[in-house]
């Protein structure tokens, strides 16, 4: 008979005490690969929350920023509405009727949203704007 040409090679057999230490720490690192892999998807996750929320803030500063150059304007807006409520062309009478007009455009809006109705369901691109012609041929009669 014949000798084996590799008397010292170790068995894969389940028998042997190598073979459970080797299965082991193949389990340990098989559950270590499992771990990082699992913390490199939450990490993935997280980040992608991380970028939207940035994104979110991104919008909030330019709404910010917006809503900012919004109200930079209402001085200059009451300075125009005080200057025309002095002008020497509204007298009282005129300055009754117009502000009874306010009154009436106020009315109209509240009952137009009310009832359900906006400005912004009409045609895009058109507004409504109310512009006192008695008042202005009123003021150029005078002038001349």
């Amino acid at each position: 008979m014949r000798h084996s040409v590799a008397p010292n090679r170790i068995s894969q057999a389940g028998g042997h005490p190598n073979s459970a230490a080797a299965h082991a720490k193949l389990l340990e690192k098989k559950k270590e690969y499992d771990a990082v892999s699992a913390l490199e998807r939450a990490s993935a996750l997280y980040l992608e929350r991380i970028e939207a929320l940035g994104d979110d803030c991104e919008v909030m500063a330019n709404a910010g920023e917006v809503h900012g150059q919004v109200l930079a304007q209402w001085p200059k807006m009451f300075q125009i509405l005080s200057q025309f409520r002095e002008s020497p062309s509204l007298t009282e009478d005129n300055r009754s009727n117009f502000e009874d007009r306010q009154v009436a455009t106020r009315e109209s809006f509240n009952a137009d949203q009310e009832s359900g109705t906006s400005l912004e369901e009409g045609a895009e691109g058109q507004r409504l704007v109310r512009i006192p012609i008695e008042e202005l041929q009123q003021a150029d009669t005078d002038k001349q």
